[in-house]
């Protein structure tokens, strides 16, 4: 059911930006505890990752720049608007370009610390972003040829009405989707510019010259990153009802399950096989999904 009274909006807005970090903190516990025990380790306690963001946020705050901060926290101010409009029913397309400037705003941080390290890390950030842009649209494309809307809002109440996920039209482009979704997690094998886990690289390309409060705040908007894009998930997977929403819940774990198990099986790729594969199956699999599916409105 779509959001319409302002009040409620309001309120689903703050309580989306309260919660996501809540849950964002919980899933990187949960990976770091599952991906330990791929490893045959033990892992780390669950609320692992809250613990390191009071230590980082409690330390003296030591930048290159003071712009370096300032644009960090444009970073996190503009993933935390797009995770509270997403949440809160609002404009699909409006979520992929605060995402996108966040993004931006993160590469130039990155510039701005003047590190070999990071600069290459910021590089490889910018082209990640035209790797999974081409998908994303056709994503949000895909759900204005089904449900004619944009609104997030509007879509969920009218897969309710159609008792039918989002995916049973767009099976290609959820596909799609899941593929470019391993490079927002940061996972490998398409963790280029900066990786998930200490263990895989310890130069962090671009977060080479963050640290104490600054990379906590980098730390905290990879959790709103991490709940908004299975949120966009959930999207494809939901049709309304209790029964809908609790399965269309497992079904969005299974995928990040899924997404774990391919960061601990799969080697980092080189850059050419990021932008190459991701430009490749947003061609086939988006295009053709939407093709067909222009195709099927037209001549019904």
């Amino acid at each position: 059911m779509p959001i319409t009274s302002t009040p409620l909006t309001i309120v689903a807005f703050i309580a989306s930006i309260i919660a996501a970090p809540l849950v964002g903190g919980l899933l990187v516990g949960l990976d770091r505890i599952i991906t330990a025990r791929m490893q045959g380790r033990v892992g780390p306690p669950v609320l692992q990752p809250f613990y390191d963001i009071g230590k980082l946020l409690a330390k003296e705050r030591v930048t290159v720049s003071s712009s370096q901060d300032v644009y960090v926290a444009m970073y996190l101010v503009f993933i935390v608007i797009a995770t509270g409009l997403f949440f809160c029913g609002g404009n699909f397309l409006l979520v992929i370009l605060l995402v996108t400037l966040a993004s931006l705003f993160l590469v130039t941080a990155a510039f701005n610390s003047r590190s070999p390290f990071a600069e290459v890390g910021a590089s490889r950030e910018a082209l990640q972003v035209m790797a999974y842009e081409p998908m994303l649209l056709l994503t949000a494309a895909g759900f204005y040829l089904v449900y004619g809307t944009f609104d997030v809002g509007s879509i969920v109440s009218y897969a309710s009405l159609m008792s039918t996920p989002a995916i049973y039209f767009l099976p290609l482009n959820f596909i799609g989707f899941v593929y470019v979704l391993t490079i927002k997690l940061r996972k490998s094998p398409f963790d280029l510019s900066t990786s998930e886990h200490a263990h895989q690289e310890l130069v962090k390309g671009v977060t080479t010259e963050f640290s104490g409060p600054t990379l906590a705040f980098f730390e905290i908007a990879h959790w709103f990153e991490t709940v908004l894009f299975l949120g966009w998930v959930g999207l494809f997977l939901t049709w309304g009802g209790l029964v809908g929403t609790v399965v269309a819940i497992l079904l969005v774990l299974l995928v990040y399950f899924f997404e774990i198990w391919v960061d601990n099986n799969f080697a980092r790729v080189k850059w050419q096989i990021v932008l190459k594969s991701a430009w490749l199956v947003a061609l086939v699999l988006g295009g053709v999904n939407l093709g067909a599916l222009y195709l099927k409105l037209l001549f019904m």
